[in-house]
Parts: structure tokens; sequence; C-alpha cells
């Protein structure tokens, strides 16, 4: 068989563009990355055109050229054939916003009324069939409220509900489970992604640590909108505004996992919740392999958050080992991290959002001071390297209680 060459490698295929593409088009955004579906062709006929094929079990193919992904029409089940329709392939998709196309011209080809929801910010699924497929689509849904905050149709809610309760939801790998929220973290409204999960059950399933908060009472005085929960998905909206990366938005969802687990006799009180929280960070990154940016920073955010609220009564040796427990001496990516939920923390509170944070700014001028002392810089009393490190350690202490001074004097 002759392989074409890649620049007729399109001649003659009857292709549509599919999916995200053609939604976010409509909607007037950048084009996602793009997708095609392919009608009438085999495997064998695609390799023949210089297709590069992705993956044995899925008939998928990249572009010699463009490398955009163009798959063969498959239906329900994912069942790839040379005859299937244009209507099958597009009725396995899981919502009607995503199951439109375009020809080759631009014609919209719009099969069960995804414009109509588009315009009207309606996530629907297609088929409860096609929908059921996948239980990870409960997530996925989440997902495009918190990127579009969309209302999702009643139906379709039903069906997420029955979904998360199911076996099949639970056998879910952990990986796909962290890449979409992950993905949802990064999204303008995450926390629409937790209100749907919760909403639908599977807030309980997926992140049970997370669930346990909400309906768990704090000190009114401290915090006027009471419930832990409501607390956290006020933090995260903060730590959305304060533009923190994705790393930083985890440590706002999980910096106060141990007020779940207070013993409801010493409610609305929670002594040792930084220690409750730590367990729970490991264990749900454990759970759901979370990769180390993710967990290093929500631990850290668990253990010291409340060290910081209450900075200008610690003591300079307290300081530093917060200061070391950030790495400050190695750059200071995580330090910020910190201090944008710390500040989300305090500011993610029922009539606090204008609020101030000097703790933030005084904490960042310590760290700056700390890593600007080196150990060529000190003149130990001694020698050997035990000697270094004592007046290393001396001169950062005395740049801390300067620093604490200073913004006493302030």
């Amino acid at each position: 068989m002759t392989v074409q060459t890649p620049e007729d490698a399109l001649s003659g295929l009857q292709i549509y563009l599919v999916g995200g593409a053609v939604r976010d088009r409509l909607l007037g955004r950048a084009d996602a990355d793009r997708d095609w579906v392919v009608l009438g062709s085999t495997v064998e006929q695609m390799k023949a055109r210089g297709f590069r094929q992705v993956g044995r079990d899925f008939p998928v193919f990249l572009h010699p050229n463009s490398h955009e992904q163009y798959a063969l029409a498959q239906g329900v089940g994912g069942v790839a054939s040379v005859d299937m329709t244009l209507e099958e392939d597009l009725g396995r998709r899981d919502l009607t916003i995503n199951a439109m196309a375009m020809d080759a011209e631009g014609v919209l080809v719009d099969l069960f009324g995804g414009r109509e929801d588009l315009e009207a910010g309606v996530l629907r699924h297609v088929s409860s069939e096609s929908f059921a497929e996948d239980p990870l689509r409960v997530l996925r849904v989440a997902r495009f409220a918190a990127r579009y905050d969309f209302a999702i149709a009643p139906e379709t809610e039903a069906l997420m509900q029955s979904l998360a309760a199911s076996d099949e939801f639970m056998e879910l790998p952990a990986e796909r489970l962290w890449s979409e929220i992950e993905g949802a973290l990064g999204e303008p409204q995450p926390r629409r992604f937790i209100d749907t999960l919760r909403a639908c059950g599977a807030l309980a399933r997926v992140l049970p640590e997370v669930d346990a908060m909400f309906g768990v009472p704090q000190t009114p005085r401290y915090h006027p909108e009471v419930d832990t929960g409501v607390h956290v998905m006020l933090v995260l909206e903060m730590a959305v505004r304060l533009q923190a990366d994705t790393p930083t938005r985890f440590a706002a969802l999980v910096h106060d996992l141990g007020k779940g687990t207070t013993p409801r006799a010493i409610w609305p009180h929670h002594y040792g919740h930084e220690g409750r929280s730590i367990a729970l960070v490991r264990a749900l990154c454990q759970r759901l392999r979370v990769p180390r940016a993710y967990r290093d920073i929500g631990i850290l955010t668990a253990r010291y958050h409340t060290h910081c609220h209450r900075l200008s009564q610690l003591r300079a040796k307290t300081i530093l080992k917060l200061l070391e427990a950030m790495r400050v001496v190695h750059g200071d990516e995580q330090l910020q991290r910190f201090l944008l939920v710390c500040e989300a923390d305090s500011r993610g509170r029922e009539g606090h959002a204008e609020g101030n944070y000097p703790q933030a700014k005084l904490l960042a001028a310590a760290g700056a001071a700390v890593s600007a002392i080196r150990a060529q810089d000190c003149t130990p009393e001694g020698e050997g390297k035990m000697a270094v490190a004592k007046a290393l350690r001396s001169a950062r202490l005395a740049a801390i209680s300067e620093v604490m001074a200073g913004s006493r004097k302030n």
C-alpha cells in the first residue's frame, strides 16, 4: 500500500471538528486543542496516509504535520466501525455542549441541542447510557461547572447522584480522580467543583476529609460564618482572588482538615487541629497519589498557618524554625505560597474579605533577612563546622529579632 505524503493526508477524508474546540468557538473563546472525527475510514487506511496511531485500544491518530488528534468514529462502548455515523459518534459524548461538530466549511452540526444549552448556560448529558459508561464524568461535569459557572440540568444531577453511589465510581483509578481534581482547582471557580460534588454525594466518596468539615462549628467570634466547610470554601475563593496557583489552592482546601475530626465534646473549639490536619493531608495525598509539590505545601500550611496568624507573639527561634521548614535559604517559592494561603485564611471569613494581613509582609521580610545571611559572612568563635553553624544561627536569629522589633516600632 502506498503511503501518502503529509500534504495530502486529509485528501478525500470526511472529517469534522468536534468537542471542546467547537464549544469554545461558539463561546467566542480561543480554541482548545482541536480534535477531529473521521468517518468511513479504517486503521490501515489512516496509517497509509501517514497518521501515527496513539494507543492500541483506541482508534486515535496524530496528523503527520499538525500532530492534531483524529479519531475514527465510535459508538457507545467505544466501538469503532467504518460504517459508524456522525450521529452515533456524537451521541456517545458526555454533555450536549460537547456533542457538536463542524464540517470543513465551518457549518455547525448540532443534533442534541448543544447550542441551545450553551446559550442557556446548562450542563446536560446526551444520553444516560453513554454518560454512565464512565463514572468519572461526575467529576468532569463538576469541573465544567467550575469553569463556566453553568447550571446542571436536574436529570443530569439525578444521574450523577446515582453514579456517585455506585461501586464502579469507587473503582476509578486514583490518577484519573486526581487529574480532574487538579484541573478543577485551576478553573475560575473551584468552589463550584466542591459544591457540585457535595450536592450529588460524590465529595464524601472522593474527598471524605473535605466533606467532613461541613457542619462542624467554629467560634463565632473569629468565624462569623461558623461552619468550617463554608469557611474553607471562602478561603478557596479568596485564594483564587489572590491569583494563587493550583498547589496553593490545594493547600487552601486542605489546611483545616483536622477540624473535621474534632471531638464534638469540645466544639466549637479545635485544639490541636493542626496535627490532625497533617495526618489527614498525608493520607489524602497517598490515596490519590497527589504530586509532591501539592503534598508539601499542603502539609506545611496545615502545620504552620496558625503560627503565621499570631506571628507577633512568636519568639525568634520559633519563626526561624518555620522559615527553615519553608527552606527559604534555597528560595522563597514555598514561603510565598504559604503566605498566600494564610492571607486567604484570614480574609476568607464572613465580613473580613477586605481586611489587611500585615503578617504576610512581616514574615516575608524575616525570610528575606534570613536568606541574605550566608555562612561566609559569619565570623565564628572557634573552628570547625559546628562553630560556623552556631554563628550562622545566631546571626539569623538576630536578623529576625531586628525585623520583629522594627515592626513593633511602626
